[in-house]
């Protein structure tokens, strides 16, 4: 019950919080435009699609999450939440669903876009899913660990550059590509475009996984110096 009130909260805050709710909606919005409009003969089938969507779990997720619990801190709105006898897991499970669920939304758009029906759409959503997991434990150990949302931009910003821009950087610089594939956005733009015909194989998994677990530490390692308040 704690979690769903969170998850409405946020929802009524990102409404009025219009630099956040651009982030959901700028790639989906950018991949229709692009994959209705450009046309260019030899074109991979949905290039603008793939690459929006890979950019779009780089970014939206870990930018929501490590903005949201930033502003909240600065605004002891958090502290007024816990004091509330809301517990610090349900915070962060309610932050957490709600962002997943939105970009899960735009996920939806990507895959509409795509025209992917079927087994291919499953596909497409669930590599989605796990991409925006690892972003937002990026994201929440990024907000718990700065002290204001402009010492959390300044970090999250180069930090979303990265993840975000290697996938696309990564198509046309071998060296690039070489350490692209030792990031989790990487691995995701890879496994979207086998979409259809997906075969993971361990590197995608196992970087991913590592991916995730670093994410986890650092999360953890700021919830145990910073802590929630």
């Amino acid at each position: 019950m704690k979690i769903l009130i969170i998850m409405e909260k946020q929802l009524q805050d990102t409404l009025k919080n219009k630099e956040v709710l651009i982030q959901f909606l700028m790639f989906p919005i950018l991949s229709v435009i692009m994959n209705s409009v450009v046309k260019i003969e030899g074109m991979p089938e949905n290039y603008f699609v793939n690459m929006f969507a890979s950019m779009y779990i780089g970014m939206a997720p870990l930018v929501a999450m490590s903005s949201i619990i930033a502003e909240e801190k600065e605004k002891n709105t958090l502290r007024v939440l816990l004091m509330s006898d809301v517990k610090p897991l349900e915070y962060i499970a309610g932050v957490g669903g709600y962002i997943w669920l939105l970009c899960m939304a735009g996920g939806l758009i990507f895959c509409a876009t795509g025209k992917y029906r079927g087994l291919a759409a499953f596909q497409f959503m669930c590599i989605m899913a796990v991409g925006i997991v690892v972003a937002m434990l990026i994201g929440a150990g990024i907000g718990i660990w700065s002290k204001s949302q402009m010492s959390a931009t300044s970090v999250t910003v180069p930090v979303m550059l990265v993840f975000s821009f290697l996938p696309m950087m990564a198509a046309f610089n071998h060296t690039v590509e070489k350490i692209a594939k030792l990031t989790y956005s990487q691995q995701i733009s890879l496994l979207i475009q086998k979409t259809g015909n997906l075969h993971v194989t361990f590197e995608n998994a196992a970087v991913i996984l590592l991916n995730m677990a670093a994410a986890l530490a650092v999360f953890c390692l700021a919830y145990r110096k910073k802590s929630l308040l």
